[in-house]
């Protein structure tokens, strides 16, 4: 079950396809564009590899691919999201590629609805709520649900497997 949202926060909104997403930004380390990615060979199809980021691999995971999307280009728009999570008790350090960053948004309560329960494109135990701006609706992920714990070692040993990284 998702957690309501019953305070105004501060979302950072990123584009996966014609979708806006929201991440809370206390989740968020910083927004990077495109460095060189490292491949890492046993990694899962979504996992682009590693990059570093002030001399620790951090992983990258392809959004589009994690949510089913086609894979697409990168463009010049196209960024990284470095987030800090808490999983299985543990912080962790992963990157998320996005189409594209916009902005840092303020929703309150009465602003953003539970995730709908049938007919969504999107498994809704991933997304907090719906947020709506004007005419345009905000899917709120729970980030953390996004990357489960399986998930975790798999990160984890992929960025532990990677190989020597020139500092940046």
């Amino acid at each position: 079950m998702s957690t309501t949202i019953n305070e105004t926060g501060q979302y950072i909104t990123f584009k996966l396809g014609n979708e806006l997403f929201a991440i809370n930004v206390a989740q968020v380390r910083e927004v990077l564009e495109l460095p060189q990615i490292t491949k890492v060979p046993t990694a899962p199809g979504y996992m682009r590899g590693v990059v570093n980021v002030r001399g620790k691999a951090i992983p990258v995971i392809d959004l589009r691919l994690k949510f089913g999307l086609p894979s697409t280009p990168d463009t010049v728009n196209s960024r990284i999201v470095v987030l800090e999570l808490e999983l299985d008790g543990e912080t962790t350090v992963v990157g998320g590629i996005a189409d594209s960053v916009h902005e840092v948004i303020e929703l309150e309560p009465g602003q953003i609805n539970p995730p709908p329960r049938i007919a969504m494109r999107w498994r809704t135990e991933l997304i907090q709520g719906m947020g709506k701006r004007g005419d345009e609706f905000i899917i709120i992920l729970d980030i953390n649900r996004v990357f489960v714990s399986a998930e975790t070692a798999l990160l984890e040993t992929a960025a532990a497997e990677a190989p020597a990284l020139p500092a940046a």
